[in-house]
């Protein structure tokens, strides 16, 4: 006896092509699936329950959406990692500009403080300048003064061939009075020691330390022009350190650079006397109740040969401030050199050198001596 399976071979081609589009379906969502992002896919709003299922009845499911999972969680650190970073260098910025707005702010408090202090300082030194006060040479080592020309009572020794005289005097300055530069050429001239300046000497009346030196009292002239309202540039560069030889090209160049940047007529190269003869040498005025050292101006001119065409007018601003001091502070200046060697006063229309002193005198007598140059000036220039 035989078993017969008849096949309906029609309806069994229509299951199989239904199969086959199905598969053909799942097939292409499966590949449309593969191609939609991770991210998308997990942003689905599907329930815990359903997502369960998912993971148990396809287990690449699971994988993928752990993978998926991890890489948008590593995407979001590095996200907000990048936002952190971004954040923490605006702040970092921010926090540095705000520490140079501080920092400038705090210098330019300090800066102003110190002005303020400077002429708080000098206004107060100022106000003890007085000018109707007696005056009477003291030196107790006198030279014997030398001069050749007299002019509205100023006394020139003329060492030169160049003819000084009253035409001199009707030149008319036109200045620059708002700057006034001072500097050194022999920066490390020193005086005679006292018990309030006391000083190690590293040469013959020389040191290297400043607070003793010639530059002492150019600190003192320009914070006493600095009460008065002009604009004092102190150079203290060592001209004659270590060479002494050069020390007018050194100076030159100082100078040269001051001037870029400030503009200036009134040049003041200031000096202590030399030595000469006498070391014990102390020209001195008794001012009121005050002991000064004696001042000096040396003029240059261009009879060494050296380009020097404003030496008149040099000259003329020289008798000018010795003429008012004289009427102020009569024997505060000895007589006055005028010379060939041109000095670098060519740079302005009033430069020149003031001997402060000499080797006999103390600081504290140079110091007093700007007392009253610097009253001199005010009462001349304003």
């Amino acid at each position: 006896m035989f078993n017969v399976t008849i096949i309906n071979i029609k309806k069994s081609t229509k299951h199989i092509l239904i199969l086959v589009i199905i598969l053909v379906v799942i097939y292409v969502i499966t590949k449309s699936l593969a191609h939609i992002k991770t991210s998308k896919i997990l942003q689905i709003n599907l329930s815990e329950k359903l997502v369960q299922c998912l993971n148990e009845e396809i287990p690449v499911m699971a994988s993928t959406y752990y993978k998926a999972n991890n890489i948008i969680k590593e995407d979001n650190e590095k996200e907000e990692a990048e936002e952190e970073n971004l954040i923490s260098k605006i702040l970092s910025i921010e926090l540095e500009q705000i520490q140079k707005i501080e920092v400038a702010e705090n210098d330019n408090e300090t800066d102003e403080n110190n002005n303020n202090e400077n002429k708080e300082i000098s206004s107060e030194i100022n106000q003890e300048v007085a000018t109707n006060v007696t005056t009477e040479i003291v030196t107790q080592n006198p030279i014997k003064e030398s001069y050749n020309i007299e002019l509205n009572g100023v006394k020139i020794k003329n060492e030169t061939s160049f003819e000084i005289n009253e035409t001199i005097l009707e030149k008319q300055l036109e200045i620059n009075k708002e700057n006034i530069i001072i500097f050194h050429t022999h920066t490390c001239e020193s005086y005679t020691p006292s018990e309030q300046y006391p000083y190690q000497q590293t040469g013959n009346f020389r040191t290297t330390d400043l607070n003793y030196t010639v530059s002492r009292v150019g600190d003192e002239l320009s914070n006493y022009l600095l009460g008065y309202g002009f604009n004092a540039i102190h150079d203290k560069t060592y001209h004659d350190y270590p060479a002494y030889s050069g020390s007018y090209d050194r100076s030159l160049k100082t100078v040269e650079n001051i001037l870029q940047t400030n503009p200036s007529d009134i040049i003041i190269d200031l000096h202590r006397d030399a030595i000469g003869s006498k070391s014990n040498y102390d020209p001195s005025v008794k001012i009121g109740e005050d002991v000064a050292a004696q001042l000096m101006f040396v003029v240059g001119t261009n009879g060494g040969g050296l380009n020097h065409p404003n030496w008149q007018e040099n000259l003329k601003f020289a008798i000018d401030v010795q003429q008012k001091a004289n009427e102020m502070y009569p024997g505060l200046f000895k007589p006055m050199i005028v010379r060939n060697s041109r000095y670098n006063q060519h740079l302005g229309k009033a430069a020149t050198i003031i001997e402060v002193g000499s080797t006999g005198n103390t600081l504290e007598q140079c110091i007093t001596s700007m007392k009253y140059l610097s009253k001199v000036l005010d009462e001349l220039l304003h």
